[in-house]
């Protein structure tokens, strides 16, 4: 009997989503290949685009297979589909890349080193025993070395690295796992290691990772030139390398980051649960933070006055062959002068690191964009990023519809900029602070680079409304632009709904410290009503001076006065001075009077400055040496759980709730003065603030009839009081929306920017 004919099908498939650098095509052609199905994959400006042809039912596994055993860096956005008539083609091949038509790929963020090439670096038996570069199609460097897209070699820093036969034959081979991975390369015909000294001149050693190790352990300084810049490291475990590096590095308490060797390492430094361990070793590979462990072998001066470590594993090769080393972790901190953004180039390295490093480990791969370690914490069993950088950057957020192109400045602080295309916003690296012309040359550079690779010229720019911030200079500054100015906190809760994909209206919660208000004064406890075309302040924190300005987020001992102040109006000037432990009387007087008078002592509703206030007053932290350091340090005092509130009052002031603190500052004085512990007054503060989130948020939403609840701002960085604040919203009876894939703090801020200001556009 004459089997029926099998009936052919033939379908293109266009993937979008991170399908770029990712092993995807070689993986399209094994899941084809093992189904006996004909036809091609390649990439394009979009992502990839497949023709695959045979009998329906193969066809139709096929398709099930790319989304269900899609390679582990891959991220599907979506699969469109249209039926082609039948070829009778044989075979299935991987074509080169189409550069025809629009750039609209996401660009791959950097990976952590897979496995399989640790195995091989550890085995020496293998061609690439000890090689630092080793990578395939699983891991290694992404955005870190692409000048253009689609994401090939040529457009990438390893254009000038010819593959060896060994090499090309493992990248044409759809069978091996660096099939088409992009930065392959060996000893025979990669980049290499070479130590230098600090004038840039050769070191001849027979092994410069061996010289280096042996440099580590005697307790010298050096800087690493990594995937994404230079890091400066020495041995954790000596107090003396970690003050010299302080020293010399202008970083007088501000933590360093560590790095350990493997998850048995740091859990002989720091405590690890579960959360913790999944997310040390994720492919991002963040640093984290992690609770110390009683008796630690690392220096005091590491993390002086935390709680709390931020630990990170290796992610490169060279990382792994570093921390071969005696030494319990290395300080792995980045390559810079305290708020400079990190050197990534050899000759800016050697000029700005050449008086803080003894040595230079460097390599001839050149990095074409810089990216910081990326931070985050855990929060219950949730993942909170604290700085959004290298392994995170530059994946997309998606929005429920397109429009036109447009930049997003970000703000000062934690500056992070931002470049839409479509339905896509695209955040860059990581900046840092914009107080320097070294920080502001570096974002204009990501901000073209970003551009570049988009392929966008944004028709609308979107900036802070503070005057002299230097990203509003920027802006105003562009032509050709439509400028649309969004307020600080009204960005950070559009930040979150732009995440959730929120679109109704919510109860917006921005705690951090300072921005500049739509009143003239400075802003920072606030409660929003509305959605991404507009919210409205209907409730604050009650306003206090910040007596020297800016000096005042220095010195927590001056909001403390004006607290006092508000708090007990019958003090004289000065006499607050008895409620600070070890305060200048004659320094409280003139800052009393500064406050009382007016005198550059502008008006504040901050959370972050009340923060500062009880800190300084609990004894914990007077003076700050860099941003948010009285809070962090006011949350390790409290420990692990949250103890009976202080009072408060929420009052009705025409269309405004107002959260009166008064009565909390009258309390917490007394428990100063009756010698109250300082883990006690940090304790019952953090439940405060969780009672006035929770209450002010009762207060409001039944007015505005809503039940969905946005939290944003740099104070929710703070475990204690966003565990604390979520569980208490749910329990009464709230939806609440916190960040997932953002930073709370200004990191987040270009992301609300943009999507206020397409929401804007929209409305229009």
């Amino acid at each position: 009997m004459t089997p029926a004919p099998v009936s052919l099908v033939r379908l293109h498939l266009r993937v979008t989503g991170t399908v770029q650098g990712v092993g995807f095509r070689p993986f399209v052609h094994r899941i084809a290949s093992a189904r006996g199905l004909s036809g091609w994959v390649r990439n394009d400006g979009t992502g990839v685009q497949i023709e695959v042809e045979g009998p329906e039912e193969a066809v139709e596994g096929f398709r099930r297979d790319l989304e269900d055993d899609a390679p582990p860096l891959a991220r599907i956005r979506a699969v469109t589909v249209h039926h082609l008539e039948p070829l009778g083609s044989r075979g299935f091949e991987i074509r080169d890349s189409g550069r025809d038509g629009e750039r609209d790929a996401p660009i791959p963020p950097d990976a952590a080193t897979c496995d399989a090439c640790l195995a091989e670096l550890r085995d020496p038996a293998d061609r690439r025993f000890r090689y630092p570069f080793i990578n395939c199609t699983d891991c290694g460097p992404r955005y870190t070395i692409i000048r253009a897209v689609p994401y090939d070699r040529p457009d990438t820093t390893m254009a000038s690295f010819t593959m060896c036969p060994a090499c090309r034959r493992e990248y044409e081979d759809p069978a091996d796992r660096r099939f088409h991975a992009q930065p392959n390369a060996c000893p025979a015909c990669g980049p290499s290691v070479e130590l230098r000294d600090p004038r840039g001149e050769r070191l001849e050693t027979g092994d410069p990772l061996s010289a280096s190790v042996a440099m580590l352990e005697a307790g010298r300084i050096l800087a690493v030139k990594g995937l994404g810049g230079f890091h400066l490291a020495c041995d954790a475990s000596s107090e003396e390398a970690v003050k010299a590096l302080r020293r010399r590095k202008g970083r007088e308490e501000k933590p360093f980051a560590v790095m350990a060797a493997g998850l048995d390492a740091a859990r002989r430094i720091a405590r690890i649960g579960p959360a913790e361990r999944d997310l040390l070793t994720a492919p991002e590979r963040p640093i984290v933070f992690l609770q110390k462990k009683p008796g630690h072998p690392l220096a005091p001066s590491v993390a002086p006055g935390l709680r709390d470590f931020g630990v990170m594993l290796p992610y490169t090769p060279l990382h792994h062959l570093l921390m071969e080393g005696r030494y319990p972790a290395l300080v792995m901190t980045s390559g810079n002068l305290t708020d400079e953004p990190i050197a990534f180039a050899h000759d800016d390295a050697l000029r700005r690191l050449g008086g803080i490093a003894d040595a230079f480990l460097v390599h001839d791969r050149e990095i074409e964009t810089r990216a910081d370690d990326s931070v985050a914490r855990v929060v219950g069993s949730r993942e909170v990023i604290v700085r959004r950088s290298r392994g995170y950057a530059p994946a997309p957020l998606f929005l429920p519809r397109e429009g036109p192109p447009v930049l997003a400045v970000g703000a000062d602080l934690k500056n992070v900029p931002a470049v839409t295309r479509r339905d896509r916003i695209h955040l860059a690296h990581y900046i840092g602070d914009l107080g320097n012309l070294d920080a502001q040359e570096a974002f204009r550079e990501a901000v073209a680079h970003l551009e570049s690779l988009l392929g966008v010229k944004p028709a609308i720019v979107a900036h802070d409304l503070h005057p002299r911030y230097a990203s509003t200079r920027y802006a105003l500054a562009l032509a050709g632009v439509e400028r649309v100015a969004v307020q600080h906190h009204r960005a950070h809760i559009a930040s979150v709904m732009a995440e959730a994909g929120l679109e109704e209206k919510v109860v917006g919660v921005a705690l951090d410290g300072t921005g500049f208000g739509d009143d003239g004064t400075v802003w920072g406890g606030e409660f929003l009503a509305g959605d991404l075309s507009g919210f409205r302040r209907v409730a604050r924190l009650s306003t206090v001076p910040m007596p020297g300005g800016d000096a005042a987020a220095r010195e927590g001992w001056r909001m403390a006065v004006a607290q006092l102040q508000e708090a007990f109006p019958d003090l004289g000037p000065g006499e607050e001075a008895r409620y600070l432990r070890g305060a200048d009387p004659a320094k409280v007087e003139t800052v009393s009077r500064m406050a009382r008078q007016g005198v550059n002592a502008p008006l504040t509703s901050s959370m972050g400055r009340l923060f500062d206030a009880v800190s300084a007053l609990a004894g914990v932290a007077t003076v700050s040496t860099y941003e948010g350091q009285a809070a962090m340090e006011l949350e390790g005092a409290a420990g692990e759980g949250l103890l009976e509130p202080y009072p408060f009052s929420v009052r009705r002031n025409g269309e405004i709730h107002v959260v009166e603190t008064v009565p909390l500052i009258r309390a917490v004085a007394e428990d100063v003065l009756d010698g109250v512990s300082a883990g006690v007054i940090a304790g019952r503060f953090h439940a405060s603030v969780v009672r006035m989130v929770v209450e002010t948020c009762g207060c409001v939403a039944d007015r505005e009839g809503v039940d969905r609840v946005a939290l944003s701002g740099g104070c929710f960085q703070n475990a204690l009081l966003l565990a604390g604040s979520l569980e208490a919203l749910q329990q009464a009876g709230f939806r609440v929306f916190t960040h997932a894939l953002l930073p709370p703090n200004d990191g987040c801020i270009a992301a609300g920017q943009a999507a206020m200001a397409l929401a804007r556009q929209t409305r229009r």
